[in-house]
């Protein structure tokens, strides 16, 4: 059996670690709900996505939904709030 190179097994590792902590970032029928009791326009999911229906783990958030990822990061929260969305400022 062959030695693994350290650097080789660190990065693994690492990488591992990071896919077990990282939490999934999709959004949910109770946060456009949320979103439209608080006054916000998110009429779809396009609102925040670049799918029409964003699948769970397979998602690709439009500048909105980027800076509520940022936002959540920001705020160290467990999940997106979507009443943030009043302190969002759409780019021109």
């Amino acid at each position: 059996m062959k030695a693994v190179p350290a650097g080789l097994l660190a990065c693994g590792i690492a990488g591992a670690l990071l896919l077990a902590t990282a939490t999934p970032v999709h959004a949910t029928l109770d946060m456009q709900k949320k979103a439209k009791a608080a006054g916000i326009e998110g009429a779809n999911c396009l609102y925040c996505h670049n799918e029409k229906l964003p699948k769970k783990g397979a998602v690709t958030s439009n500048d909105r939904g980027k800076w509520l990822v940022a936002e959540k990061d920001k705020r160290k929260a467990k999940e997106v709030d979507p009443v943030w969305l009043k302190e969002y400022v759409e780019k021109k």
